[in-house]
């Protein structure tokens, strides 16, 4: 089954960040991600058993309860060329959204669970298949920091529309 761990952000965040992308919309051209799949991923584990999927939810549980980490927009960022980009909206490195990372990453290593170790990049995809134009985007409305207060475990169907996101568990921050 196809997982991976990330923060899923307050209804409030996922709101402006919808607002984001509309206004985003009317100036690029791409495929935009439906509010429902917005998260940050903390770690992308692929492919797990269930003996996998159990021991990433005790690694969830070891973590849990250590931060609440603030999610605040840091800017735009692309992924690839600008032309066919994958478009994010970038998170500030909060200590404590890092911390968390930190913590899950190692605590997933320890009960040996596989992910992508690729540095931590905290976002959240806006579009994929995106045409950024050259120049400024003027007054872009960017969402207000909030405190991430969740944490999930989701499964992820890989479809010809784009992938959905399914949780399998949860906790609670802070």
């Amino acid at each position: 089954m196809r997982t991976f761990i990330a923060i899923d952000p307050p209804e409030a965040f996922i709101d402006e960040t919808a607002d984001l992308a509309r206004y985003l919309k009317t100036r690029i051209d791409g495929r935009f991600i439906a509010r429902e799949a917005y998260h940050v991923t903390l770690a992308f584990l692929g492919d797990a058993d269930q003996r996998q999927i159990a021991s990433a939810m005790d690694a969830i549980d070891a973590v849990a309860d250590r931060v609440s980490p603030t999610l605040s927009p840091g800017g735009l960022g692309v992924f690839g060329k600008p032309k066919d980009c994958t478009l994010y909206l970038e998170l500030q490195k909060d200590p404590s959204l890092l911390t968390l990372c930190k913590g899950l990453r190692e605590e997933l290593e320890s009960r040996d669970v596989p992910f992508d170790s690729k540095p931590f990049l905290p976002h959240v995809t806006l579009a994929r298949r995106a045409h950024v134009p050259d120049g400024n985007l003027a007054g872009i409305p960017f969402p207000n920091a909030c405190r991430a207060d969740r944490v999930v475990l989701f499964k992820s169907v890989l479809t010809p529309e784009g992938a959905s996101y399914s949780p399998l568990y949860e906790r609670e921050l802070g």
